[in-house]
């Protein structure tokens, strides 16, 4: 099979496949490349040294940087051309002045191993590289502090370490345990260990053996995965792609066998299985009221919840506007809008509707010049991480209009996760970002009232 161009330019066919069994590979159709060259991208337009800028929104050096995002927009406008951009070409009216630096980068222990997810949880950076996890010390000048899952650490006493796992996907956390999802189609519990060398310990592998001996004898509890095989229902059977957690302490799964599961964070039991999306699922978000969204390979984002009276979910909505891969998915603090990213180029903006309790799309937001590959809501800041190497910060206005503040840069190769450390002394956050070489940078974001400028204004 031929990989797209813009594939085979920024990484291996090898790589590709790691990422994203399809949703990478089904990327832009052919007859839109004209319209956007394939061996270029937005970083490569409006080169900057990668290391540090400060940007106004009222400044006139935004000029050059909103041209180019004007250009961004009408080429990748084609993609959704009945769907309306939300962002301000001319964001003098928020008053803002955003300022970045970058501050250091963390190259992957494993060379070359692309960074699949970071998360910040109890002040420490998860770092997820090819099949090991990395945990570094956020206020402590990110120390490293432990790996775990690495078949060639001596200091993790697991009898199965040495057992190959394939890469690891996702994290998420429940009550102090550390849940890692496979390529090799499990997900694997773990838990800190405080003797005088702390370590990782796998504490258990979903599905459990219980699971398998509580399913095994029943013919109906079996699933035909393909011709002649089959599985049981709580067996993911391809590789689980993405985790999350909600307030129930409930664990969430999904996976390229396009299968929505659900687990107890407690004791571990598989206790909903769902054929959720007809391709392969590679984002997973849940709300604070309980609704689930994934987003698949098949274009579309469907959401699940429990209805009153319903022991199971059940699909509430489908939200097709999409016209490739949904790769990434974010919520709104308050669950109220959801961003999904796709091969598309475009990060559609969806928002509830009084009338309805769903989301429905209202806008989209341009700028980059290859697929969306993560999202994350941070403080009223959307950051958007794409495969033409660049990092967006988005802030949304009153008005329901969104403006990019600006472009972070200096990866050299597809950005693949984002993370975000709130908090910081001064104010602003720290915000970091692993790409396909397995190299995390580290950025210090500052956003704030541009006060100067609403007190001349207040004068004149």
């Amino acid at each position: 099979m031929k990989l797209p161009s813009w594939i085979s330019s920024s990484c291996s066919s090898e790589t590709a496949t790691s990422i994203a069994k399809h949703s990478m590979i089904n990327s832009i159709p052919a007859q839109k490349s004209v319209l956007f060259s394939d061996s270029s991208s937005f970083s490569d337009i409006n080169q900057g040294n990668g290391s540090s800028s400060s940007s106004s929104c009222s400044s006139t050096s935004q000029d050059s940087s909103d041209s180019n995002s004007s250009l961004q927009s009408s080429l990748s406008i084609a993609t959704h051309p009945s769907i309306p951009s939300l962002q301000k070409l001319s964001p003098e009216s928020f008053n803002l002045s955003v300022k970045t630096l970058s501050i250091t980068s963390l190259k992957s222990p494993e060379n070359a191993a692309i960074v699949n997810s970071l998360q910040v949880h109890d002040n420490l950076l998860f770092a997820v590289s090819g099949s090991q996890v990395s945990v570094f010390d956020v206020n402590n000048n990110l120390q490293l502090l432990h790996t775990f899952n690495n078949p060639h650490n001596k200091k993790e006493p697991s009898p199965s370490s040495s057992s190959p796992r394939g890469s690891i996907k996702s994290l998420a956390f429940i009550d102090g345990k550390i849940f890692t999802a496979h390529q090799d189609c499990k997900i694997r519990a773990w838990e800190l260990k405080p003797k005088q060398q702390q370590y990782y310990k796998q504490i258990a592998t979903l599905p459990t053996m219980e699971d398998f001996f509580r399913n095994f004898i029943l013919p109906k509890n079996y699933i035909k995965v393909r011709r002649h095989k089959k599985k049981l229902w709580v067996q993911h059977f391809d590789a689980v792609s993405s985790l999350a957690v909600d307030n129930n302490n409930l664990l969430y799964s999904v996976s390229w066998d396009k299968y929505l599961k659900i687990w107890s964070g407690k004791d571990f039991r598989c206790l909903e299985s769902i054929k959720a999306h007809d391709d392969a699922i590679n984002a997973i978000v849940v709300s604070h009221d309980g609704l689930v969204y994934t987003g698949s390979a098949d274009k579309k984002i469907k959401v699940w919840g429990k209805p009153l009276g319903e022991k199971k979910n059940v699909l509430i909505a489908t939200l097709e506007k999409h016209k490739s891969a949904v790769n990434a998915l974010a919520l709104s603090s308050d669950g109220s809008v959801l961003f999904s990213g796709s091969n598309d180029r475009s990060i559609l903006v969806w928002e509830k509707e009084d009338s309805a309790n769903h989301m429905v799309v209202s806008g989209a937001l341009r700028g980059h010049g290859k697929a969306i590959l993560c999202l994350i809501h941070v403080s009223d800041l959307l950051f958007s991480g794409s495969a033409d190497r660049t990092v967006r910060i988005w802030h949304r206005a009153f008005d329901g209009r969104y403006c990019c503040l600006t472009v972070l840069e200096g990866h050299a190769k597809p950005v693949r996760s984002l993370a975000a450390a709130e908090g910081e002394v001064g104010g602003g956050m720290t915000v970091f970002s692993g790409s396909f070489d397995g190299e995390i940078k580290v950025w210090k974001v500052v956003v704030s009232s541009d006060l100067k400028t609403s007190e001349e204004s207040e004068d004149y």
